[in-house]
């Protein structure tokens, strides 16, 4: 009998990659993928050939069909996501119910994920965390969901895109309170950025826009916002003056990084300023 591997790959960073993941993907008759040309990127990188076949939330029975003829017939396959962990907010679950109904073996190939990435960096007690995915677009439905959670006791995970992170920060804030947060964007790319504040606060640093995609961390009821040491705050500013960056834009940064206020984070780079920088 066929085996299906769940494999996770890189979330933007294509070294985040286990060299588990990597065997597999060459060993596979086939790699089942969310869209095979972002997966192509990843095996040519790697100097992998093993051939690819579209499967994504529109494909149809027949090609999930194909894929478990494929198993019965003691071919191994590979499942994996556009980026990250299988499954996670991405298809795959209806292959993978499919496959253990039949009998087949089904192995995770543990590695990247955002979720977990954004969690662990966040400065926000993760245990215990709710995930929620992707948020419902309309806001009745977001208060249905939510309204239940405002005074539990766990952290709350959001997967968001940018051009909507604003909007649902400040919705966030109406439904369970202006809670403390951490916005993950971008992360293990060049422009990776951690925003640290309140739900309002994140609002208003993300109200202009930003690119890529973002997980949103949300602290319990009565959980106190990250703070960062002067030391690391001040080495921030520091590293962002010698990069030429305006003060308003460093301040922006500092806060939204460190837990500062804006009118703190602005002093403190306003002091910083005429300082040798190393």
């Amino acid at each position: 009998m066929g085996t299906l591997y769940v494999v996770s790959t890189p979330i933007g960073n294509l070294e985040d990659i286990t060299l588990r993941a990597l065997r597999v993907l060459k060993e596979v008759a086939l790699i089942a993928c969310e869209d095979t040309r972002v997966t192509r990127r990843l095996l040519e990188a790697h100097g992998i050939q093993t051939p690819t076949r579209a499967y994504h939330a529109h494909s149809d029975e027949r090609v999930e069909a194909g894929l478990l003829l494929q198993l019965s017939e003691g071919k191994d396959l590979a499942l994996v996501s556009d980026a990250g962990t299988p499954l996670l907010s991405d298809p795959g679950a209806a292959l993978v119910a499919a496959a253990i109904a039949a009998g087949h073996p089904v192995v995770p190939i543990p590695g990247a994920s955002a979720l977990l990435s954004a969690l662990v960096a966040s400065g926000i007690p993760a245990h215990p965390f709710l995930f929620f995915g992707f948020l419902p677009r309309h806001a009745g439905e977001r208060t249905e969901l939510l309204g239940p959670h405002r005074q539990g006791p766990y952290a709350l995970v959001f997967y968001e895109a940018t051009h909507r992170l604003s909007e649902t920060l400040s919705d966030l804030a109406r439904i369970l309170g202006d809670r403390p947060a951490c916005v993950g964007r971008e992360l293990t790319k060049k422009f990776e950025e951690l925003a640290r504040g309140t739900l309002l606060e994140l609002a208003q640093h993300f109200d202009e826009g930003a690119k890529g995609e973002a997980v949103i961390i949300v602290g319990r009821p009565g959980a106190e916002a990250a703070q960062v040491g002067p030391a690391a705050a001040e080495a921030l500013a520091l590293r962002l003056l010698a990069q030429g960056e305006r003060t308003a834009e460093i301040a922006k940064a500092v806060a939204a990084t460190c837990g500062l206020t804006k009118q703190e984070a602005y002093a403190l780079v306003l002091s910083l300023r005429g300082r040798p920088t190393e």
